[in-house]
């Protein structure tokens, strides 16, 4: 299937955050940036008698290690690639600048330090130039407030869209909702519509159902619908212009490619 012409430089978006995970070596609790060899690996338990006597200096156990470690990384990768996809989509699409499609706001810790905190995509209506592609995202803000309950006069007040973009949502960490929370509630109050952006289907219904209670928008990997304040797909297709599903099937050979090969590194012992 031949490339389309923004392919090559969405793919390197994508590949280049898991291009990393091929290199990850275990910590094995020795803390430092960098993770230890087989060699050293080695050494380290060798030295230490009761993990001698039970023979955890084998190579597998260091490869299980790599490879359960390597795996976590592969999902963080592969997720900070789809923010930085997402919010160039953004700026494709809609004509953005890096500008307009960066939000951050900062708040005071506990210990009275000021903190900046990031979401992963902007639109500010204000900035979207061309009136017809303004008129589609104005109209999608003001369907998905009313979906989650939103009252009116706020809904008519909000003057963009921020999102927060992940490859799934496995886990029930509360602190990461907590937290997600207080985001939704300072993108209100400086008029923006929040949004969580799932590429997949991996997320939890109880979570579905807390994020939209504390009114944040939410679309997920669902590809067969057109309902574009469900899924994913049909928000890029219909609201965005880009057909981000039709992008992963011309592209999924390269994809499954790369992971194959960070997969066959991670595997390794060496």
């Amino acid at each position: 299937m031949a490339d389309h012409p923004e392919d090559q430089k969405y793919r390197e978006i994508l590949l280049k955050p898991i291009d990393v995970c091929a290199q990850y070596k275990p910590k094995f609790g020795q803390g430092g940036r960098e993770g230890l060899s087989l060699g050293t690996f080695q050494s380290l338990y060798q030295a230490d008698a009761f993990y001698n006597w039970f023979g955890l200096d084998n190579p597998l156990m260091y490869a299980a290690h790599k490879a359960a470690g390597g795996m976590t990384s592969v999902y963080r990768q592969i997720g900070i690639g789809c923010e930085r996809l997402f919010r160039q989509i953004l700026i494709d699409s809609l004509g953005l600048s890096d500008e307009d499609a960066t939000w951050w706001y900062e708040r005071e810790t506990p210990s009275g330090r000021r903190q900046k905190l990031y979401l992963d995509g902007r639109i500010p209506l204000q900035s979207v130039e061309d009136s017809h592609a303004r008129d589609r995202v104005r109209h999608w803000i003001n369907r998905a407030a009313g979906d989650i309950g939103v009252q009116k006069s706020i809904a008519d007040s909000l003057t963009g869209v921020v999102f927060e973009v992940r490859q799934g949502y496995k886990s029930k960490d509360s602190k990461r909702q907590n937290a997600d929370i207080a985001n939704a509630a300072s993108a209100y109050i400086n008029t923006y519509l929040p949004c969580v952006v799932i590429l997949s289907n991996q997320i939890d219904g109880d979570i579905q159902s807390r994020y939209r209670g504390e009114r944040w928008a939410m679309v997920t990997g669902i590809v067969e619908t057109d309902d574009d304040l469900r899924s994913t797909y049909a928000f890029t297709r219909e609201v965005l212009g880009y057909d981000l599903a039709a992008f992963f099937e011309r592209n999924s050979s390269q994809l499954r490619a790369e992971l194959d090969r960070v997969l066959q590194s991670l595997l390794k012992a060496g």
